[in-house]
């Protein structure tokens, strides 16, 4: 069993095309995309259009809930400005009037938690900050007593969530937990928010379960800045120049 896992796509259509080519060189048994998938970026309409086509298994992350609910906040562990957040507003409702009632629809379909069977022995169990809440953030450094209360660490499990844009694997238990990283958004921690940047890389990760053998890769695949830019160019999504600056360029 190959399960390629994507994450935090963020409405970047372009970075999920240049993961999927990268997939065609390396083929999958199968497919699942741990939410975030279509709020933020400049393409929510394209990206709807591919996974559509693709009829994989999607969580619901907090940024897609948030599209389709609105609400005075994004969640509780999401430390943002007032004028950030009336920006994001402002590109909730433009990426709303890209999408049809059936791509809502769609988006409303995503499932809170996903298993997959891998073995008869081992399933993956996905989610996107944790089973609990796609709000709880697990990073590389969160304490080994988090891990614990959030997953438990059973051994028929191994876990699996993004929300965090970090590529990174942790052992919890009798088991591990990984996040595959952002197809669309890119990015280290520990920033600073008036000087954030994006890395042009679609991240992802692929799990190969043989037997009692199990293996992960994780993929970052190099995209043209470029493209991104004048897709946010030529998009109309409001405040485009303050992502487009992001991915090193002056406009």
């Amino acid at each position: 069993m190959r399960l390629a896992i994507l994450s935090d796509i963020h409405g970047n259509a372009y970075a999920l095309d240049v993961a999927l080519a990268d997939l065609e060189k390396h083929p999958a048994d199968a497919m699942v995309c741990l939410g975030d998938a279509i709020q933020g970026g400049c393409q929510p309409r394209e990206t709807v259009m591919r996974l559509r086509s693709l009829a994989i298994p999607i969580v619901m992350g907090n940024a897609d809930a948030w599209l389709l609910s609105g609400g005075d906040e994004i969640g509780p562990n999401e430390k943002i400005s007032v004028e950030r957040f009336q920006k994001m507003k402002a590109v909730r409702e433009w990426s709303l009037s890209q999408l049809s009632e059936d791509d809502r629809a769609f988006i409303q379909s995503f499932q809170p938690t996903i298993t997959i069977p891998l073995s008869d022995a081992k399933n993956l169990l996905c989610y996107h900050g944790t089973p609990a809440s796609y709000d709880e953030i697990l990073l590389p450094d969160t304490p080994y007593e988090t891990f614990v209360k959030a997953l438990g660490g059973d051994a028929q499990f191994i876990y699996c969530g993004g929300h965090t844009h970090v590529q990174f694997l942790r052992r919890v238990g009798d088991s591990f937990h990984f996040n595959p990283g952002s197809v669309g958004l890119a990015s280290r921690h520990h920033q600073p928010e008036d000087d954030y940047k994006f890395d042009a890389v679609a991240e992802y990760a692929v799990l190969t379960v043989e037997g009692a053998r199990v293996a992960l890769e994780f993929r970052r695949v190099p995209y043209g800045a470029h493209v991104v830019i004048e897709n946010y160019r030529a998009s109309g999504r409001p405040f485009a120049d303050e992502m487009m600056k992001q991915y090193g360029r002056e406009t």
